[in-house]
Order: C-alpha cells, then sequence, then structure tokens
C-alpha cells in the first residue's frame, strides 16, 4: 500500500484554516488516510524573504475577504476580524507536532482554529491553548510541559527540517507519494491523487 497522505500545516496560517476544517470529511468520504504533519512555516518563510500578509496591506485586506467568501461557500463560521498574526505561533505548533505524534492531532488543531476564528482567542495563547488540548481529550499540564521541553522545541525543529527538506514553502501543502499540492484549494487535487495511487493508479 502507498503511504498515506501528508498533509503539512501550521497553525498561525489564516489560510490553513479553509483546509483543517475541511480535511477529514473529504478524506474520510474518499476512503484516503491522512497524516497531519505540524511544522513552522514561519521559520521557512523567513528563510526565504517571504514577508507574512500581515506586512503587506493591500494583500492583506485581499486575503481577509477571500477568506470569508470561501468560509461562507463551504459553511464555515468566521468572525473578522481575528488576532493576527499570533505571538504564540510557535507553541501552537509545539503542541500540534506533539499531537501528531500521539495521534490526536486532527480534534487540537480544529479546535485551535475555531477557537481562533470565531471566538477570536488567539492561537497558541490562553484560553485557547487549554481548551483546545481539553476538547482534544488531553490534559494541558501534561501537553504544555511536553511541549515547552526541549525534546517538545526539538520536535518541532525536526519536523520543519524534514518540511524543507521535501520543498515545503508553506501551509498548507498536501504531500502524496513525492508529488506535492500547496494551498487549500489544492486540497481536493490532494486527495483525488492519493485515492488513485491508492488504487494503484499513479498519477
Amino acid at each position: 500500500m502507498p503511504a498515506p497522505l501528508d498533509f503539512w500545516f501550521s497553525i498561525g496560517s489564516p489560510y490553513t484554516f479553509l483546509a483543517v476544517m475541511r480535511l477529514s470529511e473529504i478524506a474520510e468520504r474518499a476512503a484516503v488516510e491522512v497524516r497531519w504533519r505540524a511544522f513552522d512555516a514561519r521559520a521557512i518563510q523567513v528563510e526565504a524573504n517571504d514577508a507574512p500578509f500581515a506586512d503587506r496591506p493591500l494583500k492583506a485586506t485581499y486575503m481577509w475577504r477571500d477568506i470569508e467568501r470561501q468560509a461562507a461557500r463551504f459553511g464555515l463560521t468566521v468572525r473578522l476580524p481575528i488576532p493576527y498574526p499570533l505571538a504564540e505561533f510557535e507553541r501552537a505548533n509545539r503542541v500540534a507536532a506533539l499531537a501528531a505524534g500521539e495521534g490526536w492531532c486532527p480534534a487540537y488543531a480544529i479546535a485551535s482554529y475555531r477557537h481562533w476564528f470565531v471566538d477570536r482567542e488567539p492561537a497558541g495563547g490562553e484560553p485557547n491553548l487549554s481548551a483546545s488540548i481539553r476538547e482534544a481529550g488531553q490534559d494541558p499540564a501534561r501537553v504544555l510541559g511536553l511541549a515547552n521541553s526541549e525534546a517538545g522545541i526539538a520536535t518541532l525543529d525536526a519536523a520543519t527540517n524534514e518540511a524543507r527538506e521535501i520543498g515545503i514553502f508553506g501551509s498548507p501543502s498536501f504531500v502524496a507519494d513525492g508529488e506535492l499540492f500547496w494551498g487549500h484549494d489544492r486540497l481536493e487535487d490532494a486527495i483525488a491523487w492519493q485515492h488513485n495511487l491508492d488504487q494503484g493508479n499513479p498519477g
């Protein structure tokens, strides 16, 4: 059997909201297995001198309106404006990387984005962080202790290095047997590609 579809994401990326909230349902419908892989997209963007939307006012204005339109299209609730950029970007993703290793990443990421985009609670900060961990069925004290440890920092760093080596440059990204798809609007394409691989029909 081919490897599962890898979903590479960073909590803190606004467009990733659209993928995080839709991926599980679409993958289940197509009978495609997905591995959620958190990484630090900001570190890769800084290396590439790729400034975030927050530093480009016209582009940022377009982005938020586009996300609002897309959310309405998919039946997703958003309450703009929301806090952006995130002050605790890395902490949100250290928890996500830990969650990926322990098998509860989708529930945490979905809760984190919902609290951020609906309740306007910054992801990675409180009360979003502890609430999202609890909603994923975990103990915040245990999780935060691990995520903030040297091992937790190293886990996210290792995932980011792996993403860098693969050639990932932004979030969300999908990788199906080495084939890279970037952007929430490539979600269905990535699922279809992986489905074909699973059926023994590559490409």
